[in-house]
C-alpha cells in the first residue's frame, strides 16, 4: 500500500517537475531547493518583521494604527516590507509542505531518517504559531477573529484554570500587556525556538544546505518585492470586541482550520490536530523499512585518511582513536543506526581499488552485501560479453533507466547508489580491456536518493575531488546519463546508443 502511494505521490510530482524543468536548469530548479528555500523565506520574515517593529506600538489602540500607518502613509518602504513579510510566511508554508511531500514519496524518511522527519514535526507547529501570532499584532476584524478562537483553542487545554477568552469579552478587559507578550513571542520567542529547531532538523546531516542559489534567491525576493507592490497586503477595519466580524478575508495557508472550531468544537479540533501529528510521526515505522547491512571497517587497510568521513552525506562515519597499535593515529567507524548503506564512503575510499594483485579485495571500509570484491566480479563478467564497441552501465539499484537499459538486452552492473562507485573502477574496466566505454546512469541534482551521490561522482570524474579519476583515463570514454527518477526511461536507451555511436571509429 505505502509503496503503491509512493508511486502515485512521484508521479503527481513529477508532474509538477516537468514545466519547472522546463524553465529552469537542474541546478536553479526551485523543486531541488525546497527546504534551502523555506530558510530563505524565514529570513524574508526575520528581516521584515525587524524593520515593522521599529514603528509597532504594543497598546491596543496603538497596535492597529501604527499598522495603518505603515500601509498607508508609508507604503513606498513600511507597506512594501508588510506585504513582503505576509507574502514569504505564506511562501514557506507552500515550500514545508512540498518539501514533506517530496521527502515521503521519495521514501526519504525510514531508516535512520526518521530523526529528521520526526523534528520536523515540531518545527512545523511551531512556523503556524509564529503566523499565527503576527495576524493577532494587528488587531483589525481578521486579529479578532484569530484571537477568540485561538483562546477557545487554548482553553481546552486543561493544564490551564483560567479562562483565556474571557480577556476579549469587551475593549475594557483588554490589556495593553496583552500586546507586548504576544509582540514578544512573534518577534523575539519563537523565531528563536525556529532557528533551534532547524539546527535540530539538520544535525545528522553532512554539509547541509540551508541556502538556495545566489540566483534563486534575487529572482524569488524580486518577484515577491513586485507582488507587494502591485498587490499590497491590506487590514480589515479595526477590531470591536462589542461586534462579530461579519465578513472576513482567510489566510487559508494558515487560518484553514479555524472554522472548523465553529462547525466542531474546539475539543474536536485538536483531536484532528493532535491525530495528524501523531499520524506523521510514526509514519517512518508503518511499517517499519527493511534495515540493510551498515558499512564495515577493515583496520589492515584504514589509514584513517577521513576521506569517508568527508563524503558520508548522514553524517555516519566518523573518525576514533586508533585500536590496533599501528602508526596511523585515527581509524573510521561507522554508527549503525545512521548509515544508510548507499555505500559513497565505498567510493571514497583510496584502498578500494580492483587494480590488487595481492590477497582478497578489501578495502578500509566496504558494504557486507554488495562489496567492492563483487563489484570487481561483475566487471569482469559484463566485460566477457563482447560486442564492438562493448559499453559497460552502471546505474544505482532499482533505477528506472537501468532496468530500462537491461530491458533492451545490455548487461549492467548494479550500485546502490552511484557514489559507491571508486573512479578506479572505471580505469580498470577501460584500461583492462572490459570495456571500450563506460556509462553511469542517475538522478539528476536535486533528486539523488542519498544527497550527494551524482554530485560526488561529477567532481571525482572532473579530478575535482579525491579520490580523482586518473589522467590517463580519456574522459570521453565516460558518459553521464543523469536523469529525474520520473522522466521517459526511453530517453535513456537513447542516450545508451547515441554514446555507442560516438566510440565508433
Amino acid at each position: 500500500m505505502i509503496a503503491k502511494v509512493h508511486r502515485l505521490g512521484r508521479t503527481l510530482f513529477g508532474a509538477l517537475r516537468v514545466p519547472m524543468a522546463r524553465a529552469f536548469a537542474s541546478a536553479e530548479n526551485p523543486l531541488n531547493h525546497i527546504g534551502a528555500l523555506t530558510v530563505f523565506f524565514l529570513w524574508i520574515v526575520l528581516v521584515s518583521g525587524i524593520w515593522l517593529l521599529l514603528f509597532f506600538r504594543t497598546s491596543v489602540s496603538g497596535a492597529f494604527e501604527s499598522v495603518e500607518y505603515l500601509t498607508r502613509e508609508q507604503w513606498y518602504l513600511g507597506g512594501i516590507m508588510r506585504s513582503l513579510h505576509r507574502y514569504a510566511s505564506d511562501a514557506a508554508i507552500v515550500t514545508i509542505f512540498l518539501h514533506m511531500v517530496k521527502e515521503f514519496v521519495f521514501n526519504r524518511y525510514r531508516g535512520p531518517r526518521w530523526y529528521s522527519w520526526v523534528t520536523g514535526v515540531p518545527l512545523v507547529w511551531i512556523v503556524f504559531i509564529l503566523g499565527i501570532t503576527g495576524y493577532w499584532l494587528v488587531w483589525d476584524e481578521l486579529a479578532q477573529y484569530v484571537a477568540i478562537n485561538s483562546a477557545e483553542l487554548i482553553d481546552r487545554i486543561p493544564i490551564f484554570t483560567d479562562s483565556m477568552a474571557g480577556n476579549f469579552l469587551s475593549d475594557e478587559l483588554l490589556s495593553d500587556r496583552f500586546f507586548t507578550l504576544m509582540a514578544f513571542l512573534h518577534l523575539i520567542g519563537l523565531p528563536i525556538f525556529i532557528v533551534f529547531g532547524i539546527w535540530m532538523h539538520i544535525f545528522r546531516l553532512t554539509g547541509p544546505r540551508i541556502n538556495p542559489p545566489r540566483r534563486m534567491m534575487a529572482g524569488t525576493l524580486l518577484a515577491m518585492l513586485i507582488l507587494s507592490a502591485v498587490y499590497p497586503a491590506a487590514s480589515h477595519e479595526q477590531a470591536n470586541l462589542a461586534m462579530a466580524p461579519e465578513v472576513l478575508r482567510l489566510d487559508w495557508f494558515y487560518l484553514h482550520v479555524y472554522p472548523l472550531i465553529r462547525i466542531w468544537s474546539p475539543g474536536w479540533v485538536w483531536v484532528l490536530l493532535v491525530g495528524v501529528s501523531s499520524i506523521i510521526v510514526i509514519m517512518p515505522w508503518a511499517p517499519r523499512q527493511k534495515k540493510e547491512p551498515p558499512a564495515l571497517v577493515t583496520l589492515d587497510y584504514c589509514n584513517g585518511c577521513e576521506r569517508c568521513v568527508d563524503d558520508c552525506p548522514f553524517g555516519a562515519v566518523e573518525m576514533v582513536a586508533r585500536t590496533d597499535g599501528t602508526n596511523y593515529s585515527h581509524q573510521a567507524s561507522v554508527d549503525p543506526d545512521l548509515c544508510v548503506s548507499c555505500g559513497i564512503c565505498v567510493g571514497a575510499c583510496p584502498t578500494a581499488t580492483p587494480f590488487r594483485s595481492q590477497g582478497a579485495l578489501l578495502p578500509g571500509i566496504d558494504l557486507p552485501d554488495r562489496s567492492a570484491a563483487k563489484l570487481r566480479d561483475d566487471i569482469i563478467a559484463a566485460g566477457a560479453e563482447k560486442s564492438s564497441p562493448h559499453v559497460i552501465v552502471f546505474g544505482c539499484r532499482d533505477d528506472a533507466q537501468l532496468k530500462a537499459i537491461e530491458k533492451a538486452g545490455h548487461r549492467v552492473v548494479q550500485v546502490n547508489c552511484m557514489g559507491q562507485l571508486p573512479p578506479s573502477y572505471i580505469d580498470f574496466a577501460l584500461s583492462r580491456g572490459h570495456a571500450d566505454g563506460v556509462m553511469l546512469l542517475g538522478c539528476q541534482d536535486g533528486d539523488c536518493s542519498y544527497r550527494f551521490g551524482a554530485e560526488w561522482t561529477e567532481q571525482r570524474i572532473a579530478r575535482q575531488r579525491d579520490p580523482m579519476l586518473r589522467g590517463r583515463v580519456d574522459v570521453s570514454r565516460v558518459a553521464l546519463g543523469w536523469q529525474a527518477p520520473w522522466a521517459d526511461n526511453a530517453n535513456a536507451v537513447q542516450k545508451f546508443d547515441a554514446f555507442v555511436e560516438s566510440l565508433k571509429p
